[in-house]
């Protein structure tokens, strides 16, 4: 199966197609992670971690997957990636720059998950604007796929005060 082709309709099974991981650099990417690495394990896939970076000024070349900033990203993912034993490669996407329709982001979003194999996304319910899940699940329902995946927001309470 090329890297370049969407997958086949059979391929949310098959081995070979990876669950995506959608990471923001936000505390939401640990329960993103979470559900992507039970997904991977239950179906015995690989992880696609797909590091959102912010949009590229003109004439800037793209972060690449193994640059210091998509490992900033991915940093917070990989203790619990490495726990599981599940393999994984790593890819980046850049948010589109200017003022674009609704969807554009999670457009975008899709085509590199795509490209990649991806069957699955997994994207925080709270995701950056135009990256949460209810916006990249109607992105994907308009386009025929792939299937997407809402994490639960993480849990955060303020520190008390001590006194």
């Amino acid at each position: 199966m090329s890297s370049l082709r969407p997958p086949s309709p059979s391929c949310p099974s098959h081995p070979r197609c990876p669950v995506a991981a959608v990471l923001a650099d936000r505390l939401d990417d640990a329960p993103v992670v979470d559900v992507a690495v039970r997904l991977a394990a239950a179906r015995g896939a690989p992880l696609l971690l797909i590091a959102v970076m912010p949009p590229l000024p003109p004439r800037a070349v793209p972060h690449r997957p193994d640059g210091p900033a998509a490992r900033a990203v991915l940093g917070r993912a990989m203790p619990r990636v490495t726990r599981a034993g599940i393999t994984y490669r790593p890819a980046v996407y850049h948010r589109p720059a200017g003022r674009g329709g609704r969807l554009d982001p999670a457009k975008g979003l899709l085509d590199v998950a795509v490209a990649h194999g991806g069957s699955s996304l997994v994207v925080s319910r709270s995701g950056p604007p135009g990256l949460d899940a209810g916006t990249v699940t109607e992105a994907a329902a308009l386009r025929g796929g792939p299937v997407v995946h809402a994490a639960a927001p993480a849990f955060w309470a303020p520190l008390a005060a001590s006194g």
